[in-house]
């Protein structure tokens, strides 16, 4: 299948707008576990090109590649970014949340406090039941954000596994429930390697060892980025005017080899499969005056809503999102706006689970 050109014609003069993207989602449609195994998820296929919609299991995805195929997924891992501190003196309990680390050797973290009207410059925190982890507040950045020095005698890799048994999984906010050890392995992809994120690329969780081994026997390869996924993910859009919305940047990385393997794929005419919002945005990124995909590492804040001309991609693996978010903006923009809103009108009544842990939309 070729790179071709995505836009829809009859959407190309239409200015859409945040309202655009709002509608009725009952809240018991917001999965808050993961099915029971990875693959066990339904699927809805969507087939761009004459606007029918399949209903599937994500079991069947094998069904839709061929020898040839590319499928291209995220290789974060999600950290125990979640902990808990109290505060000197008082003893009043802080979350704190860890965002990315500042600098290795002075052990400088930037973090979120709540409640963070108690937490100023010059306190400290105390860790774990027998203050295991001591630390600073040394700068404010943001009304909740906080620079942290971690006082700790030990190498960085001692450091780094007392963080993360103190840590909990980072379960987005909307799930109230407490994370289980379940959710250590199941809020992670099976694929996970380069640590760093402080949420799940969700749309790779579908993906199970037994169904990309039976792929690879068929002939589809996989290539592997790297986008550590923020919290602004979770952002919600304040402007109606979309081009006014900026995403917070987040780091990314294409090696030689991804590059090389997505673009073998692009020259052969073979499909490339986007699996999640994270990696679509990756590669569209880091793509050059030819289409080709280029090696990068840095950072992005790039913000994908409709119209918008993809240029690698010719498929996407992702899952039902929230209304108004930026992820759902993305999706509409591949799809095409009425398809996806029919498709979600469709997936509520056949009552598909929604976000996180919720069931894969495969648009073709």
């Amino acid at each position: 299948m070729g790179n071709a050109l995505y836009l829809h014609p009859k959407n190309i003069t239409m200015k859409y707008k945040l309202s655009m993207f709002n509608f009725d989602l009952p809240e018991k449609l917001i999965a808050d576990t993961p099915p029971k195994t990875r693959d066990d998820a339904k699927l809805m296929v969507l087939h761009r090109s004459t606007g029918e919609i399949e209903h599937k299991k994500v079991s069947d995805l094998i069904e839709y590649f061929d020898d040839g195929d590319m499928i291209c997924v995220n290789n974060t891992k999600v950290f125990p970014a979640r902990l808990y501190a109290n505060k000197e003196k008082t003893g009043a309990r802080i979350e704190v949340f860890l965002l990315r680390e500042l600098n290795k050797k002075n052990r400088l973290w930037d973090v979120l406090v709540d409640p963070a009207r108690k937490i100023r410059i010059g306190n400290k925190l105390f860790f774990g039941e027998n203050d295991e982890l001591i630390a600073e507040v040394i700068d404010n950045t943001t009304s909740r954000g906080r620079t942290l020095r971690f006082l700790y005698d030990g190498t960085h890799e001692e450091f780094k596994e007392t963080l993360n048994s103190l840590g909990k999984t980072p379960l987005p906010s909307f799930i109230k429930r407490e994370p289980t050890a379940q959710d250590t392995e199941r809020y992670q992809t099976v694929f996970a390697k380069n640590e760093g994120a402080v949420a799940a690329p969700t749309a790779g969780m579908h993906l199970s060892k037994t169904q990309m081994l039976k792929m690879q026997i068929k002939g589809i390869d996989f290539s592997e980025i790297t986008l550590h996924v923020g919290l602004g993910t979770f952002h919600p859009i304040m402007v109606e005017d979309l081009s006014k919305h900026k995403m917070e940047s987040e780091q990314m990385i294409i090696d030689e080899n991804a590059a090389k393997k997505i673009n073998i794929a692009l020259k052969n005419r073979k499909k490339v499969c986007a699996v999640g919002t994270t990696v679509m945005r990756s590669l569209e990124t880091s793509v050059s005056t030819k289409r080709e995909v280029i090696p990068f590492d840095g950072w992005t804040n790039i913000f994908i809503f409709p119209p918008y001309d993809f240029k690698i991609a010719s498929c996407m693996l992702t899952n039902f999102h929230l209304p108004k978010s930026s992820l759902m903006m993305q999706v509409s923009a591949f799809s095409g706006y009425e398809l996806l809103t029919k498709a979600y009108k469709e997936a509520i009544k056949k009552k598909y689970k929604f976000h996180t842990f919720g069931d894969a939309m495969l648009i073709l």
